[in-house]
């Protein structure tokens, strides 16, 4: 009888030291965007994750396409090494769990689907290219937990390499039920994607001296901004004090680490920083001021950026014509976190042979009808 119970034990402990030598299953995210390709490694922590790896490459796959409608042969040999980084990134880890996306660049070129194919076949990884309402989606669902308790209404800016995002939030289901609230039912009551990013803009008026640049590209961003027709609905909304803005974008952290000073770039200073109008123009003065050669030499911003921030400032500049007097929450992350969230929190994905996967809570992302640009 003894026996028979130390035999029980020892199983009972063998099983309990696998369970706890098992190693939770990975998930990542990987964003092919028009000027930058990136990755995040992810393992769950309960309703978060933990970051374990990441890759961050400028591919800039979208130079040339505001002139030929197509990606070159030099930016998808960039974006392809990005790619097989990434890809060996994913085996060494054994990620479980990926998904790819593609947003503006592959939406705009006409190259864009056999490029993604080619990535399939060549290096494995499986690319979808969203449109501009999932992209507004995700970057809702990476910057949920910066929504303020004491507004109606949040204005994300989601600033690209070939597009800008405006998504207009209902706060309410976010600070009531945080993620679960976000994924049961979408908060989006508007959004519009503008077809100018950093780089599609820069190119756009790169044929004039940057005294005159500047203002054409200010008023190109502000024209298309009046064009929303929600643009003076929500002007109301933050004149009453109503909404806050949440800034995610290379452009809007960059612009943050010169605000507040940094000899490097630190993302716990700047994730859920809190910037005003006033502040945030005080600093696109500075860069505007200081030239080419000298926005190189701001720490947060350095050589691969500073070309392409003089565009950057200008649909900031743009993008406060909608919040005038209002505050910016600036969020380092947006769609490589909404993505990991969803793939962790939300519904059940088809799989290939058209049966659902077992259900489970929260309910999924309802699709909802949402306006854009006119």
């Amino acid at each position: 009888m003894a026996d028979e119970k130390k035999r029980s034990n020892r199983a009972a402990s063998s099983r309990n030291r696998g369970h706890a030598g098992k190693r939770p299953p990975l998930y990542a995210a990987v964003d092919l965007g028009t000027n930058n390709c990136r990755l995040l490694i992810a393992a769950r922590k309960r309703d978060s994750f933990a970051v374990l790896d990441s890759h961050s490459q400028i591919v800039r796959l979208g130079e040339g396409l505001e002139a030929t409608g197509r990606l070159s042969d030099a930016s998808i040999e960039r974006a392809m090494d990005a790619l097989r980084k990434i890809s060996a990134k994913l085996k060494a880890k054994k990620v479980a769990h990926v998904r790819c996306v593609a947003t503006e660049a592959c939406r705009r070129a006409e190259n864009g689907p056999d490029f993604i194919k080619r990535v399939r076949e060549e290096i494995g990884l499986t690319f979808k290219i969203i449109s501009g309402a999932e992209e507004a989606k995700l970057a809702m669902v990476g910057c949920h937990n910066l929504v303020a308790p004491d507004v109606k209404k949040v204005l994300v800016l989601d600033i690209g390499g070939g597009s800008t995002e405006f998504s207009l939030v209902n706060a309410h289901p976010v600070q009531q039920d945080g993620l679960k609230g976000l994924l049961t039912q979408s908060p989006i009551e508007a959004w519009t994607s503008l077809p100018i990013g950093v780089v599609t803009l820069t190119e756009a008026f790169a044929h004039l001296p940057e005294d005159e640049a500047y203002p054409a590209m200010l008023g190109h961003a502000k024209g298309l901004i009046d064009k929303w027709k929600r643009a003076p609905g929500i002007r109301e909304m933050f004149a009453s004090g109503e909404a806050h803005v949440i800034g995610t974008s290379g452009t809007v952290t960059c612009l943050t680490g010169v605000h507040l000073g940094l000899t490097k770039y630190r993302r716990d200073a700047v994730d859920g920083q809190w910037v005003t109008e006033a502040e945030m123009m005080a600093t696109v003065n500075r860069l505007k001021d200081a030239g080419p050669d000298g926005r190189k030499r701001f720490p947060t911003i350095g050589e691969d950026r500073a070309g392409m921030m003089l565009a950057g400032c200008a649909i900031v500049e743009a993008a406060w014509s909608l919040a005038p007097g209002g505050r910016m929450r600036v969020a380092d992350r947006g769609l490589r976190e909404g993505l990991l969230l969803s793939m962790m929190q939300g519904p059940p994905r088809r799989k290939r042979n058209g049966k659902k996967r077992r259900r489970r809570k929260p309910k999924p992302m309802q699709a909802q009808r949402v306006e854009a640009a006119e």
